[in-house]
């Protein structure tokens, strides 16, 4: 089975549509372009910004405000995070520049997320502990300037996936409420490479045996302008904090360290501090 087949799993969509309803004239000096035009729960929304007035806009979406990098004179670009947890339905968005405003509605469909029972052996069941846990969040909440990634990402390991973005779960019989599995799982084989699916600068690096109970030995690259990501239960480690990698470049391989039941990679990409699917960013350019 190829990974491709992953991307868009007939079960995991519902055939609620989707649309971007403009509430002003369409006559306006700032322009604004939603993409995909009808997301889903997970899906990253980007938005393209066109106009005069000099000043970088503020983009509100729901009760967030979100930043908005220049990609061109007079072109911005803003990336709005989705995730399972979030209720399906109209979000309101808000483009502000200088005193030009838009008002749009976006609608994001409901997606369904399948559900697994995992049953950690003794030893493996440990709650973490809060050093890495404040690594990892201080990480996750990133948001640099300088854009370090180009066009659609890559694989960062030859596995087969084993477990999709979304997947909500009972730990030993517990359901974990506001859990969902906030990545994509790779079945490597135990020691092999684990590459950076676009450039980025190593902004994590941590090791088992400092205290990632959970998260085992993990590499953490910041893409740039909010957008990380997180690999976790390395067996090695091959690059160092500060280092700048490029896409294709072996950052560790593939282990079992940490919370694992048995040797795999887990890829996290994280936009603006939430987890978002993978997926998409292998198949577009989020430019």
């Amino acid at each position: 089975m190829t990974d491709s087949q992953y991307f868009w799993p007939p079960l995991l969509t519902t055939g609620v549509a989707a649309s971007m309803v403009a509430l002003i004239s369409p006559v306006q000096a700032l322009e604004v372009t939603v993409k995909p035009t009808k997301p889903a729960l997970g899906d990253t929304i980007s938005v393209l910004i066109q106009g005069d007035s000099g000043k970088a806009p503020v983009v509100k979406f729901g009760q967030q405000t979100y930043p908005a990098f220049q990609i061109r004179p007079n072109r911005w670009r803003s990336l709005l995070p989705t995730t399972p947890l979030d209720q399906p339905g109209r979000r309101s968005l808000q483009v502000t520049a200088g005193k030009d405003v838009r008002h749009l509605a976006v609608w994001v469909a409901k997606r369904s997320f399948p559900t697994q029972r995992i049953w950690l052996p003794p030893g493996k069941d440990n709650e973490g502990t809060d050093f890495e846990f404040s690594q990892a969040a201080a990480f996750k909440k990133l948001v640099t300037p300088q854009k370090l990634w180009s066009g659609a990402f890559r694989k960062p390991n030859s596995g087969p996936i084993s477990t999709i973005y979304g997947v909500r779960r009972y730990y030993n019989g517990v359901f974990a409420k506001d859990y969902y599995h906030r990545g994509v799982d790779y079945a490597g084989g135990t020691g092999s490479p684990v590459v950076a699916p676009a450039a980025g600068r190593v902004a994590l690096v941590g090791r088992e045996s400092q205290g990632f109970k959970i998260h085992g030995n993990v590499v953490g690259l910041d893409h740039g302008q909010g957008v990380t990501s997180i690999f976790l239960h390395l067996s090695r480690i091959n690059v160092r904090k500060g280092e700048l990698v490029k896409a294709g470049q072996t950052i560790g391989t593939v282990g079992s360290t940490g919370v694992a039941t048995g040797p795999h990679l887990h890829w996290g990409l994280y936009v603006q501090g939430l987890a978002v699917d993978p997926a998409p960013w292998r198949v577009q350019s989020f430019e």
